[in-house]
């Protein structure tokens, strides 16, 4: 579980987050306007960005853990992967999701380079593990950085954007992907996508004008949706089913 204790995040003095309050119990889609302040708050939980207040995740302090302890317990998976060594493989980037595992000084472990197969396996791109990540499109890239999050192992996996750069086709692949991974870890799933959140089909936090307020059911009714972004909504068709 997370919880969330007098959250405050500025950037430039200019506050984006002031006094959030939540336990997060389980999996989440956060939604709000461009700036709104959404990636901030996953990064916030990740301990990738200054914030004032308190984080705990299973009651531990995020600010307290070391790298290793915090990336066992959370992933953050980013809306397109911008920097890597451009000779670097798919199935070598992918088995550096098993560093926090691996002992000082030693090579990956057979158990970190089985894990990496197998979750290559899983995601059904095996057949691009010899490939360089440059050669990828953005819908293999986005599968590969999600390849590199599973090999962590971590209890939460956070997806900033996930198919913000993607084409339906391949929307829909990382869709069904991301659905099927709350079987197995606690999901939060910032997007614009209102058809991805509605699919993935968790709580939303909806954030607006530095707050955020949390829907448990009834947010992808249209009176809801137009009263929050200010445009009208009329029976919204979802595109992932």
């Amino acid at each position: 579980m997370i919880k969330i204790n007098n959250l405050l995040c500025k950037f430039n003095k200019k506050i984006i987050l002031d006094n959030i309050n939540l336990d997060i119990k389980s999996h989440l889609s956060i939604l709000g306007a461009n700036g709104s302040g959404k990636s901030t708050l996953a990064k916030s939980i990740c301990s990738l960005t200054k914030h004032d207040g308190e984080i705990l995740i299973d009651s531990k302090n995020i600010k307290e853990l070391s790298l290793t302890q915090r990336a066992k317990l959370i992933s953050y998976v980013p809306a397109k992967l911008e920097i890597y060594e451009q000779f670097i493989t798919v199935e070598e980037f992918v088995l550096l999701g098993r560093f926090t595992h691996k002992k000082s000084f030693f090579d990956y472990s057979k158990k970190d380079k089985n894990i990496t197969k197998q979750t290559l396996e899983f995601l059904n791109i095996d057949y691009l593990k010899n490939h360089l990540l440059h050669s990828l499109s953005s819908g293999e890239q986005q599968l590969v950085l999600i390849a590199q999050a599973l090999t962590t192992q971590s209890k939460i996996i956070i997806f900033d954007e996930p198919t913000a750069n993607l084409d339906p086709h391949n929307s829909k692949i990382i869709a069904e992907h991301i659905k099927g991974l709350k079987n197995y870890h606690q999901i939060i799933l910032i997007t614009h996508d209102l058809h991805l959140a509605s699919y993935v089909d968790s709580e939303v936090l909806f954030i607006k004008d530095t707050n955020a307020k949390l829907y448990t059911d009834e947010f992808f009714k249209d009176e809801t949706l137009s009263k929050l972004y200010g445009v009208k909504f009329n029976d919204m068709v979802a595109l992932y089913d």
